[in-house]
C-alpha cells in the first residue's frame, strides 16, 4: 500500500498541464481559479436537492490530528458508523483503548462512546475503508512551506490512494485547511486516474474547531459550510449534519476554501489591531482594557477577539494568515493588511522582552521563571507558541530557564531538554529574579501571591496576557508589568 501520510511523499511533485501546483508548497496553477470562477451555480436545483438519507451513513476519516480525530469521534458520537484511518498503528491502538493521542478536554469520553456502541472503529488501510463509504473525509496535515503556504503533497496522495479504491459512489471531502483550487485539483487527478466520475462529487467542508474547546465546538457550531460545484452534491453532508441546529451554507466549492482562510485571518487581524493600541496605551498611559471594551460595545464590532497579549500562535492562524496572503499573490494582489498583521505579532514578542531585559539590565545570569508553554489554555500544543519564541532568545542571552506547563512540558522538551522542568507554578518561581506568564492556565490565576513573592529572589513579573489582578500582585511587593502598560 502506498503511503499516502509519510514524509517521503514530501519530495514528490505533482503537475496539471505539466505546470507544477505542488513545490512543497502547495502552489495552484492560476488556470484552475479562472477554472473555478467560471462556474455557475442553479440555487434552484441545490435547495430541492437537500434530501435527507434514511440510514446510517459509513464514513470514513483520514487521518487523526485534531481535526480527524475530534470529527470522527463526533460523528459516531451521533450515531453514524465512522472509520479513523491513520498509517500509524501505535496511535490507533491508543484510540482503541479509549484514550487520547492528543490533549483535547473532553475528547476520550466521545472516543470511548463510540468503541463502546460500535460507531467507531480505526483501521490502517485505505482501500478496506473507503470501499463501504458512503462519505470520505481527507483530514492529514497541510503543513506550512517554506513560503508560508500548505504543503498538499499528503492530501493529494490519499486522493490517489482513494481513487484506486472507490467501489460505490462516494462524496470526497476536504477537512483539512487547503488553498483556493484544491477541490478543482483533486477532481482533474481522478479524472487523470480515469475514475468514474459518477463515482464520486468532491466537495469543501472546513474545520472552525478551536484547540482546546475542539469538542463542543463539534457538538454545536456556529455555522457549517458546504462547498459543492454540482447541485446535489451536499445531499449525503446534509443528511450526515442533520442533528446539527445551525446554519448550514451551500455554497460553491471556491468559496468554501476561502471562508476557512478569511475567517481565521480576519481573526488574527483583529487580535493585533489590539495589540497595536496597546503599543500605544504603554506610551500615553491609556488602559488597552478599558479600550477594548468600549469598542466591543459596539456591536459591529464586539468584544471578541480584543484581548491584548503576545498575540496568536497555533496551528492555524499563522499558517492561514501566510496562506490567504500567498492566495493573494498568486491573484495578483498584494494583501498588505495580513503583512502588517503578521509583523505586529512578531514585534510583540520582541517588545515584551525587550521590557523585560530593559528592567534587568541583561539576561545574563539572570534566573527566569516561565510560566505556561503551550500556545494557548487547554492544549498541549506548542505549534508557534510563544514560549517557544521567548525561550530562545532567553538562551541566546545567557539565562537559566525554569518552565512549568499542565500538559506541554514534554512537547518542549523534546526540542530543549536543557531547561528546568517543575511540578507546579511555586516550584517554578523559587528563586527566580523575573517570573513571566505566557499561557493563561486556570491554575496560574490561583497563585497566591504573597507567597510568590516569599518565594522569588527578585521581584518583578511580567504578563503577558493581562492576566493577574494587578492589586494582588502589587500588594504583595511585585513590581508588575503587562501587555498594554
Amino acid at each position: 500500500m502506498a503511503d499516502p501520510f509519510g514524509e517521503k511523499a514530501l519530495d514528490k511533485k505533482i503537475t496539471l498541464d505539466g505546470v507544477p501546483v505542488l513545490n512543497g508548497a502547495g502552489v495552484v496553477d492560476s488556470a484552475v481559479f479562472e477554472t473555478t470562477q467560471q462556474i455557475q451555480r442553479d440555487d434552484e436545483k441545490v435547495a430541492l436537492n437537500r434530501t435527507r438519507i434514511n440510514r446510517t451513513l459509513n464514513v470514513v476519516v483520514i487521518g487523526t490530528g485534531y481535526v480527524g480525530l475530534v470529527t470522527g469521534a463526533i460523528l459516531a458520537d451521533q450515531g453514524s458508523n465512522v472509520t479513523c484511518v491513520d498509517r500509524d498503528p501505535a496511535k490507533l491502538e491508543v484510540i482503541n483503548r479509549g484514550e487520547s493521542p492528543i490533549y483535547e478536554p473532553g475528547l476520550e469520553e466521545v472516543i470511548q462512546s463510540g468503541l463502546k456502541t460500535g460507531h467507531l472503529k480505526t483501521s490502517t488501510s485505505i482501500p478496506e475503508s473507503v470501499a463501504t463509504a458512503d462519505i470520505v473525509f481527507i483530514a492529514v496535515g497541510t503543513p506550512p512551506s517554506a513560503d508560508g503556504t500548505p504543503d498538499l503533497t499528503a492530501v493529494m496522495q490519499v486522493v490517489q490512494e482513494v481513487g484506486r479504491s472507490i467501489k460505490q459512489h462516494i462524496t470526497l471531502v476536504t477537512k483539512s485547511t487547503v488553498p483556493v483550487g484544491t477541490g478543482n485539483l483533486i477532481e482533474e487527478t481522478l479524472v487523470r486516474m480515469g475514475v468514474d466520475p459518477n463515482l464520486y462529487d468532491v466537495v469543501s467542508c472546513p474545520e472552525f474547531l478551536r484547540e482546546g474547546c475542539a469538542v463542543a465546538d463539534t457538538k454545536n457550531p456556529d455555522r457549517i459550510i458546504i462547498g459543492v460545484n454540482d447541485p446535489g452534491a451536499e445531499t449525503k453532508l446534509l443528511s450526515l449534519f442533520s442533528r446539527n441546529r445551525c446554519p448550514i451554507l451551500v455554497i460553491n466549492r471556491t468559496s468554501a476554501e476561502l471562508v476557512k482562510y478569511a475567517s481565521n485571518a480576519f481573526l488574527a487581524v483583529k487580535i493585533s489591531f489590539i495589540n497595536g493600541i496597546s503599543r500605544i496605551c504603554e506610551q500615553s498611559g491609556a488602559n488597552v482594557d478599558d479600550i477594548a471594551a468600549g469598542m466591543g460595545l459596539d456591536h459591529r464590532i464586539s468584544p471578541k477577539f480584543l484581548q491584548a497579549g503576545l498575540g496568536w500562535g497555533g496551528s492555524c492562524f499563522p499558517k492561514d494568515v501566510q496562506g490567504l496572503s500567498k492566495v493573494g499573490e498568486t491573484m495578483g494582489f498584494d494583501f498588505e493588511m495580513l503583512k502588517a498583521a503578521e509583523k505586529i505579532n512578531t514585534d510583540q514578542v520582541l517588545h515584551f522582552v525587550g521590557r523585560i531585559r530593559a528592567e534587568l539590565g541583561s539576561f545574563s545570569g539572570t534566573r527566569v521563571a516561565i510560566l505556561g508553554l503551550a500556545f494557548k489554555p487547554n492544549t498541549d500544543d506548542i505549534r508557534d507558541a510563544k514560549s517557544l519564541e521567548i525561550i530562545k532568545i532567553l538562551k541566546a542571552e545567557g539565562a537559566e530557564i525554569i518552565v512549568h506547563d499542565p500538559v506541554a512540558m514534554d512537547n518542549v522538551k523534546a526540542i530543549h531538554p536543557d531547561l528546568t522542568y517543575t511540578k507546579t507554578g511555586e516550584e517554578t518561581v523559587h528563586d527566580a529574579d523575573v517570573t513571566i506568564l505566557v499561557t493563561e492556565w486556570a491554575e496560574y490565576g490561583r497563585l497566591n501571591m504573597d507567597r510568590v513573592a516569599q518565594l522569588m529572589r527578585g521581584n518583578l513579573i511580567f504578563d503577558g496576557r493581562r492576566f493577574f489582578r494587578p492589586e494582588e500582585v502589587k500588594s504583595a511587593g511585585l513590581k508588575y508589568f503587562t501587555i498594554g502598560s
